[in-house]
């Protein structure tokens, strides 16, 4: 198991709502950028993966919101492998800022066909990668 990957993000202007903190949305826009570093972080060819006819489709997404991000404010998006399952398996995601957790969620993400055939098996190397990060509190 290999230390969770964090992402660095300062949360923009254009983010941040009428209240004075970011819009919920754009939670799930750090989660994805979250998701695609840490693919990079872990070896992950996403673009070979997908050329070799296998991609994944969030199927499921949670949020809970603890204290409010506001425009300016040095956080950290933290990924981590919660589960592996048969055909999907869930990330689990945290923004921090300093030791303060701010937002926690998790994505659900289905294995599929790039031709539209539907749900594939966790291929081989993907589940090594997955199992090799798993979160010990999993």
């Amino acid at each position: 198991m290999s230390e969770p990957f964090e992402l660095a993000v300062t949360p923009r202007y254009m983010e941040v709502d009428q209240q004075g903190v970011v819009f919920n949305a754009w939670y799930l826009v750090w989660f994805d950028e979250a998701f695609t570093g840490w693919m990079r972080h872990a070896g992950l060819d996403y673009a070979g993966m997908v050329a070799g006819g296998v991609d994944v489709q969030n199927v499921h997404t949670e949020l809970d919101y603890r204290a409010g991000v506001r425009w300016g404010d040095d956080i950290r998006v933290r990924v981590d492998v919660r589960r592996v399952g048969g055909k999907s398996f869930t990330l689990g995601y945290q923004v921090r800022r300093g030791e303060e957790a701010c937002v926690e969620g998790s994505i659900v993400y289905a294995v599929v066909a790039t031709d539209g055939s539907g749900a594939l098996e966790i291929p081989d190397h993907l589940r090594a990668l997955l199992e090799a990060h798993l979160s010990p509190a999993a």
